[in-house]
């Protein structure tokens, strides 16, 4: 069991708390860099993939995650983000304005979402970003002269300072480098007060109100920070497809990137890229366990849905912390055995009575 003894401030708000975390980060970074020339193509692509979700991931934990609210239209912003680069790319800007400028167009298209949704919570704030994904979906079916309508987009081949990065190995290297910074972004925003805001904002509204928190001001700024990052995804997203067309951005692709913060462990930054492995890794295992099963059940349409579903209801029964949580859990039996005890983790309610009454 190691224990730590923070003895300054500086220590305690530390990215690495230990020798341990410096190690094994360093060994994962070591890994990531090497992998182009340790994976077959395929296997690269899938991780690219992984990496894109979990910049996208990133915005939608730190919104649901660690603001508490809930959102059911997060595929609005990956759509809008990858149609601004797609057009901007198509325009011959340069690969680095492009995606900030479908990054900065996300947030302000976030901002719009959040002020009208600002006196709802809960399953209503879920109704109003669901409403808001729709009428985002149908204009990207409707304007034509800009999105291509339900023909879809062709996107031209990134090209950074000159240099051509469309292969596999160039492309991975930046959604790396996006990826890394994002993540680090993120970690130095909720160590910062204005984290702090947003995870008081999640515990009790009526208790961060009281300290001096502006709910309005912090909840617009985490729908912001979040269609951003969601945004910056997107542009990512629509180079690694080289084709984008509205159905890509459907109700069922936000129900993805919810299933995937979800599972992967909500109030995490390591549960963003836990669930994106899960979401690009779950259809592979379905497609290899479809030769295990009697035809009926293996070459049904819905088969993928049912697994999620199955595989969702599980996680809320028995495991709510996630994958996060269930390694949490693994760690910390190692550490204390034999003297872990069951009750270690038992989920207590984050609202006040007040809060409850209303």
């Amino acid at each position: 069991m190691r224990f730590i003894f923070k003895t300054t401030y500086a220590q305690d708000i530390a990215l690495a708390k230990h020798g341990g975390h410096m190690f094994w980060y360093s060994l994962l970074g070591a890994a990531l860099i090497a992998a182009p020339w340790m994976l077959p193509e395929y296997w690269l692509a899938q991780l690219t993939f992984v990496l894109i979700y979990g910049i996208v991931g990133l915005g939608l934990m730190l919104l649901a995650g660690f603001t508490g609210q809930f959102s059911i239209g997060h595929a609005a912003f990956l759509g809008t983000g990858a149609y601004t680069q797609a057009v901007l790319a198509n325009m011959g800007v340069p690969f680095p304005i492009a995606m900030a400028a479908a990054a900065a167009l996300s947030a302000a298209v976030g901002v719009v979402v959040a002020l009208p949704a600002l006196r709802v919570k809960g399953i209503y704030l879920g109704i109003a970003t669901l409403a808001f994904g729709f009428i985002v979906e149908e204009v990207f079916a409707r304007w034509e002269s800009v999105t291509g309508g339900n023909s879809g987009l062709h996107v031209k081949s990134p090209k950074l300072f000159g240099l051509d990065i469309s292969s596999s190995e160039g492309f991975y290297m930046v959604c790396l480098v996006v990826a890394v910074i994002c993540t680090l972004a993120i970690l130095n925003l909720l160590r910062s007060p204005t984290g702090r805001a947003f995870v008081a904002i999640r515990d009790s509204e009526i208790s961060a109100q009281s300290m001096g928190i502006h709910l309005a001001r912090y909840k617009t700024m985490s729908f912001a920070i979040s269609a951003a990052l969601a945004g910056l995804g997107g542009a990512l997203y629509a180079h690694k497809l080289s084709f984008i067309s509205p159905d890509q951005f459907n109700i069922l692709q936000s129900i993805d990137l919810l299933l995937m913060v979800v599972i992967g462990g909500l109030g995490s930054v390591h549960g963003a890229f836990l669930g994106a492995i899960f979401l690009i890794a779950m259809p592979q295992l379905i497609a290899l366990g479809k030769d295990w099963l009697p035809p009926v059940i293996g070459q049904a349409p819905g088969l993928q849905g049912l697994v999620y579903g199955l595989v969702l209801i599980g996680f809320v029964l028995f495991e709510p912390l996630g994958l996060y949580g269930r390694w949490l859990k693994i760690r910390t039996y190692l550490q204390l055995f034999p003297f872990y005890r069951r009750g270690l983790f038992r989920r207590q309610k984050s609202f006040t009575k007040s809060d409850r009454l209303r």
